[in-house]
């Protein structure tokens, strides 16, 4: 089986085409990041806009990459959720017409699903590194930051342990960078200075809410990191390395113990990290160290893999529809994901 699928929830322009084996036979990617930085964030008309303009080059270059044609494939896959609704709808109706034009199936695809399962991909070059189900499943990013049970690939498989209850961690990156003025995309930037830092030397250590529970809070850590900025500026480029080092510390320390306590919770030896923040150097060498104490078996997908992508949604789509699901004409967008929440937004007792 081969699906094409497109991915526009957010501010890159993606098409890829994948089997169901996870081979990726073509995955082509377009940034809207020059368009955005100037305002330090995402604008959504902006974003809807430019994927208007590149999503129909996109999706031939990912036919001609993988020297297919529209009748070779069996079915087209697209993300119809979560996400900015005017850049899904891009997405969403391309798909509606090309599968409606070339009488193939149609699938939409839960953008927080394709995350978890992009460690099944397999790229040109790459040994498979497919984790077995059952496993728990930290995915990270700009818009999420939630622990998941995932039992296997489909929808009704998947149940959040816990989640963030105000911002997610790569809104965190983001507006902490921006307030040193590193700019955005802030995770990179902050990655790259904390490499040159030494934590301890900042006189930054915030204490991170929720440490008994798999829920997260990163509201609090913005927060105190502009009273430290406000009182003392870092003075020099050492000193703002140093509290790039002490910012990540406390935020990648968090996700990790909480993963780790999660997976000893449900019994589970098996942990995905997945989501554009699992591209973070730091993360990714502390979890896998603590996973490696813990005798858990890590599996962390190639960053290509864990930014925003398609294949991952081509994988996903594939997998559904081989399980027999289809959707109609009627497939629309939605700013929510299908997988049920468990954890409140806001402060307080539960």
């Amino acid at each position: 089986m081969r699906v094409l699928a497109i991915e526009s929830s957010c501010d890159e322009t993606a098409a890829a085409i994948v089997q169901l084996d996870g081979y990726v036979l073509s995955d082509v990617v377009h940034s809207q990041i020059d368009l955005h930085a100037p305002y330090g964030g995402i604008v959504p008309e902006i974003a809807a806009r430019d994927h208007v303009r590149k999503v129909t080059g996109v999706i031939r270059r990912a036919l001609a990459d993988a020297s297919l044609s529209l009748v070779d494939l069996d079915g087209i896959a697209v993300t119809n959720r979560p996400g900015l609704v005017g850049a899904l709808l891009v997405g969403v109706q391309t798909a509606k017409g090309l599968a409606w034009a070339a009488g193939k199936p149609l699938i939409g695809v839960d953008h927080l699903v394709g995350h978890l399962v992009s460690p099944f991909l397999v790229r040109e070059g790459q040994q498979p590194d497919a984790p077995r189900f059952p496993f728990v499943g930290l995915l990270v990013s700009g818009g999420h930051t939630a622990l998941y049970r995932c039992d296997g690939p489909m929808t009704a498989q998947i149940h959040e342990l816990g989640a963030t209850r105000d911002d997610a961690v790569g809104e965190a990156f983001d507006k902490v960078a921006k307030l040193l003025g590193l700019g955005y995309p802030g995770g990179p930037a902050i990655d790259r200075l904390a490499a040159r830092g030494q934590a301890d030397r900042a006189d930054f250590d915030p204490r991170m809410p929720m440490a008994g529970s798999s829920e997260f809070s990163f509201s609090g850590i913005k927060s105190a990191m502009a009273r430290r900025v406000s009182k003392h500026p870092p003075k020099d480029e050492q000193a703002l390395a140093d509290l790039c080092a002490a910012f990540q510390r406390a935020v990648t320390r968090t996700l990790v113990r909480k993963t780790i306590r999660a997976a000893r919770t449900v019994a589970l030896d098996t942990v995905v990290v997945a989501g554009g923040v699992a591209a973070n150097r730091e993360l990714r060498e502390r979890m896998q160290r603590a996973c490696t104490k813990h005798s858990l078996s890590l599996h962390i997908p190639p960053i290509r893999s864990c930014t925003d992508n398609a294949a991952m949604i081509a994988y996903a789509g594939a997998v559904a529809l081989a399980s027999g699901a289809r959707d109609d004409l009627s497939l629309g967008p939605s700013p929510r994901t299908t997988l049920p929440r468990v954890t409140r937004k806001g402060h307080g007792k539960r």
